[in-house]
């Protein structure tokens, strides 16, 4: 049983994965701790499946690949790998190297200090000014939102101890954050600040809609709050509305003794009508990312499918990792053995 795994989802990553076993497998090795590393392959389109499959023939011992039969996201990745884990301490980590792999030690050894969830923030981002802003809003919004106090929502750095990682593999939820849900099981929190380096190769694969799309998802799946706030605000709107359109009538009627002043009182009320009709839609487009969840959950369908899993013979005898999912459905049953 291993001390320490080290979960790496990797979507089209195939350029910078070299650059990655360099100082992965030797920042692991000076920690003088027993460890396993787990690489996802999430669907990626190029070469990336077949140069961690060289990985792992260089260095089964401590490496296992799991090969998804699709692209299901980072947080289903990083789900895959919790199913596969055994180690008592567990690390996710990007495969893009702006997390530097030095920075685990730093994270077990907060482990080790009695606290079963370390998160990190990233101390000086190599991003665009943009993309530091956007992100910051994100992180004010889901708090206020949420209650989940992360500093940073974005860095993936983070050390979970093992029963966080059985409570999360006890949800079946369809869409997740990982992060998030695991600060709703942790009994000692705490976060550390790590290095953030600029990506080697290639670019993000969170462009702007993934991370509005990726916060309404941590909104929606944590708190209800979205739905009660927009029912107070479309109370306030409504009579604010209704308000200032009164006074606005009486006023007309006071200087010019008439309510209506042809097209200018007729585009006045339009302006109200379409901004009230905009408030609707907003809290339609709101309960329907509700409604939608809800759908997506009761159709019980497979969360991912693994299509293959490399590793040494002798971890059959470990306990199956995905047992809650269908064998057949998984691909759990076809897996490659070393």
């Amino acid at each position: 049983m291993p001390e320490l795994s080290v979960i790496l989802p990797v979507f089209n990553e195939a350029e910078v994965l070299p650059a990655l076993f360099t100082r992965l497998y030797p920042a692991l090795d000076r920690l003088g701790v027993s460890y396993e590393v787990i690489f996802v392959n999430d669907g990626s389109r190029d070469r990336s499946a077949a140069v961690l499959r060289t990985q792992f023939e260089r260095r089964p011992d401590v490496t296992r690949v799991v090969l998804l039969a699709g692209n299901y996201g980072q947080h289903m990745a990083i789900m895959a790998g919790f199913e596969y884990c055994l180690g008592e301490t567990v690390v996710t980590l990007d495969a893009d190297l702006q997390n530097p792999p030095e920075e685990i030690a730093a994270l077990l050894a907060k482990i080790r200090e009695g606290y079963d969830y370390v998160g990190s923030y990233r101390g000086t981002r190599q991003d665009s000014a943009f993309r530091r802003l956007a992100s910051r809003l994100l992180n004010v919004l889901r708090e206020r939102t949420t209650h989940i106090r992360m500093t940073d929502q974005g860095c993936m750095l983070r050390a979970y101890s093992r029963s966080i990682v059985n409570a999360i593999n006890s949800c079946r939820e369809v869409n997740t954050f990982v992060p998030a849900l695991a600060y709703t099981f942790a009994q000692r929190p705490t976060e550390i600040e790590v290095a953030h380096e600029q990506r080697a190769v290639g670019t993000s694969k969170y462009s702007l809609y993934k991370l509005i799309q990726l916060n309404f998802d941590l909104m929606t799946g944590f708190s209800i709050a979205p739905l009660q706030l927009f029912s107070i605000l479309g109370i306030l709107v409504s009579l604010a509305s209704m308000t200032a359109y009164v006074i606005v009538m009486l006023h007309r009627w006071v200087v010019s003794g008439s309510f209506g002043e042809g097209l200018l009182a007729l585009w006045d009320r339009d302006i109200l009508e379409f901004f009230l009709i905009g408030m609707v839609l907003f809290g339609l487009g709101l309960l329907g990312e509700y409604v939608g969840r809800i759908y997506e959950q009761v159709r019980g369908r497979p969360r991912f499918l693994v299509e293959a899993v490399l590793e040494q013979p002798a971890r059959d005898a470990a306990p199956q990792k995905v047992s809650r999912l269908d064998a057949t459905a998984t691909g759990r049953g076809s897996s490659h053995q070393a």
